[in-house]
């Protein structure tokens, strides 16, 4: 069977393309036109040049609209048109399908030791995976996300050989941004503004210089170096040696998302096609958009013997989620690990209680033993009918996840209940492994998720109690075979897919096994 045959009908099939909008009557429209007919660029980008000619009747007004030109991996563009011009363009035969933009979203120091891919073996111990594969030496890894900080340790070139030949990319440079910050592990770097309000721009670094730490946490986790002695914000929580999987990989970062955790698809095609021409060998993107969604560059980059990683999307636990599941890709699931951050709950009867938190600042916690207040889905109207001010407050995910993802439920209730005065937040839900959503009340008050089942012992004890109490202690660090794992964290993205419905993805960790197997 001839699998670029396979992989061009899907394509057909799939027709993704997407895109912004500039003014009342015109938006961002994404031309996609398959496989380039020249293998010289700028003959690729002049026929979209005539092709928008065509349309618009002028030359200048052609080039005006034009926002990219897809021209190294495929051919395609992204123009500023009106519906009907972009109705005239899908009528051409050469061009396969037109779209408006979307926007996809932005979606530890065990992680790849619980995982088996070990760094400090002895010598004659050296037979492991990531030893065999040298450590991911030499491989390019592209990262299209929200841009680097450069100057983290993780991605401190000591020791590293001069950047490969093969390499034909760039250091774009830009705000708080120049050549200097480009080295030996991130050998290049380009950002991406077309789709992009001035708004954003303004709100954000335009650089490849990353301001929400999204793009810098996804490049250290697959490549970063060894820092040692590193721990949750630097309270002893979680403490051990950070590294990324591939940790002697080199880096080249385009940044796509801006403030907001917006990431433009016209932009993510942009760096899709240059990654291509400056010579990546993996592509990672941490990126979903709705079920459904794909982006098509990401066939030419495995036609041209790229692997592509992308997650499956954070919005689990409702069936069929999961997004980027074309059948030419690794899509990667998130789950739990061998580590755990326990936080015992005293009530006023003394009954001891276990939940999970990332609080550990004895500062924020006072250790005393605060009123409990019962403030069921902890909405703005039940919150208002009670007095929560200098109280913990226990409160539920709502029962529909589909109407509002537990996570989603969760920073809403930690808004609320810290706009509401309360000093705590005791949140329950189906499954208690997801706390990324708690780093937002780090710092202003303890926040701990629980399960259905520990809520439900709170509560009974409150019923039968006339002053219900209860006493928040630091959150400690539990590694080891007591912690049930792994298992698929409660708020990834679940199958089947709703576009490739029959196909089969093994959703686990395993972005880095691309980089290790690569070649």
């Amino acid at each position: 069977m001839d699998l670029r045959a396979t992989f061009s009908c899907a394509l057909l099939l799939l027709v993704a393309v997407l895109p912004l909008s500039a003014n009342a009557s015109s938006k961002i429209y994404i031309v996609y036109m398959g496989e380039k007919k020249h293998d010289d660029p700028s003959m690729v980008t002049a026929s979209h040049h005539d092709i928008l000619t065509s349309v618009f009747g002028s030359k200048d007004e052609a080039l005006n609209s034009l926002v990219y030109s897809y021209k190294h991996g495929f051919s395609g563009f992204a123009a500023l048109l009106t519906e009907s011009q972009a109705e005239t363009l899908a009528k051409f035969p050469e061009v396969l399908s037109v779209k408006p933009n979307t926007y996809h979203e932005a979606h530890t120091t065990q992680s790849w030791d619980f995982l088996g891919l070990n760094y400090d073996l002895q010598p004659s111990q050296q037979q492991g995976l990531l030893q065999k594969a040298k450590y991911g030496e030499d491989v390019i890894i592209g990262v299209i996300d929200s841009g680097i900080w450069p100057e983290s340790r993780s991605f401190d070139d000591s020791g590293y050989s001069p950047v490969p030949a093969r390499w034909k990319g760039i250091c774009q440079a830009g705000q708080a941004w120049d050549a200097t910050s480009c080295n030996r592990k991130i050998i290049g770097a380009r950002w991406y503004s077309g789709g992009v309000s001035d708004e954003e721009l303004k709100s954000d670094y335009m650089s490849p210089r990353d301001l929400s730490g999204h793009g810098t946490h996804v490049a250290s986790t697959i490549a970063g170096g060894q820092v040692w002695n590193v721990s949750h914000k630097g309270g002893g929580l979680g403490a051990g040696v950070a590294r990324g999987g591939a940790p002697r990989s080199r880096l080249g970062i385009y940044k796509v998302c801006w403030v907001g955790g917006r990431c433009p698809e016209v932009a993510i095609l942009a760096a899709i096609d240059d990654a291509i021409e400056d010579g990546v060998d993996v592509l990672s993107l941490s990126l979903g958009g709705s079920a459904g969604e794909e982006i098509f560059g990401t066939l030419h980059a495995v036609l041209r013997g790229i692997s592509v990683v992308f997650a499956g999307g954070n919005d689990g636990p409702v069936p069929s989620t999961v997004s980027n599941a074309v059948p030419w890709v690794t899509t990667v699931a998130s789950s739990t690990m061998d580590r755990s951050f326990p936080t015992v709950m005293t009530l006023g009867n003394n009954e001891k209680l276990v939940g999970q938190s990332l609080h550990h600042n004895a500062s924020v916690i006072s250790g005393d033993f605060k009123a409990l207040v019962y403030a069921r889905s902890c909405d703005v109207k039940t919150l208002a009918s009670r007095n929560v001010t200098g109280k913990i407050v226990l409160c539920y995910a709502p029962e529909m996840a589909s109407v509002r993802p537990p996570r989603v439920a969760l920073r809403d209730a930690i808004n609320l209940t810290t706009e509401a005065g309360a000093e705590g937040l005791i949140f329950a839900q189906n499954a208690a492994n997801s706390l990324t959503s708690l780093a937002v009340c780090e710092g202003v008050m303890p926040c701990v998720l629980v399960d259905f089942e520990i809520a439900q012992r709170i509560l009974s004890y409150r019923d039968v109690t006339g002053n219900p109490v209860v006493k928040v202690s630091p959150t400690v660090s539990v590694v080891g075979k007591e912690v049930l794992a792994p298992r698929v964290a409660y708020f990834s993205s679940r199958g089947p897919s709703t576009l490739f419905p029959t196909i089969l993805k093994v959703l686990k960790q395993v972005r880095v096994l691309s980089v290790l197997c690569y070649g």
